[in-house]
């Protein structure tokens, strides 16, 4: 996987089945699920790899690929997920404790592929379902943003984890349209949805 540079990291947790993630990476294989394990050894200071860019992307339609090819055991894609994280500058990384390397996003990493809506008005609470089966409830802490392209079409995400976002697909996000609508009627006012509290604009109906 290229140029290695490596520091000292704190001691493994027993049972880390993340630890050596990176390195099943080519094979497919499932930290979790490799037979004869047994027991770990006792926690000990490792070395922490940087195996820079692993040919490693996530697709726009949230599909993950190694090397060109998808990898097609949900398990395995959940346990990268897991230990995705977003740097400052804006990079994707799988991190684990003795392991880093760089990943490349299309667009956002999750895919927000199901919503569920309880009660109405201020009291109104929006969850998601991202492809990767994750539950998200909508609110301060997971704020709705819609971004408007170049072509001028909204794009709306979830924020999932700090740094991480899921985009909502496009069935998802007329659902959430026709909602705000039946609620605002012919009031007028600002064009968006209350969850948990919080008000998101789901920006101009007529780009929706």
């Amino acid at each position: 996987m290229g140029d290695m540079d490596a520091k000292t990291s704190e001691p493994l947790k027993s049972g880390d089945d993340a630890s050596t993630l990176i390195d099943n990476a080519a094979t497919g294989n499932d930290p979790a699920r490799q037979p004869g394990r047994g027991q770990r050894p006792p926690p000990q200071k490792r070395t922490v790899f940087n195996h820079g860019d692993l040919d490693m992307r996530i697709a726009r339609d949230g599909t993950w690929f190694y090397r060109g090819s998808p990898i097609a055991r949900k398990s395995l894609v959940k346990l990268f997920a897991s230990v995705l994280r977003r740097e400052d500058d804006g990079s994707y990384w799988l991190v684990t404790p003795v392991e880093r390397g760089r990943v490349a996003v299309e667009d956002a990493p999750f895919l927000a592929v199901e919503v569920n809506s309880e009660d109405s008005g201020r009291d109104r609470h929006l969850s998601f379902r991202t492809n990767l089966d994750e539950i998200v409830a909508a609110g301060p802490e997971h704020p709705l943003r819609v971004e408007t392209g170049a072509n001028g079409e909204p794009t709306p995400y979830v924020l999932v984890r700090p740094g991480l976002e899921a985009r909502l697909n496009r069935p998802v996000f007329y659902e959430l349209v026709d909602l705000a609508d039946a609620e605002r009627g012919d009031r007028g006012g600002p064009f968006g949805l209350w969850s948990d509290g919080v008000f998101f604009d789901l920006g101009d109906p007529e780009d929706s």
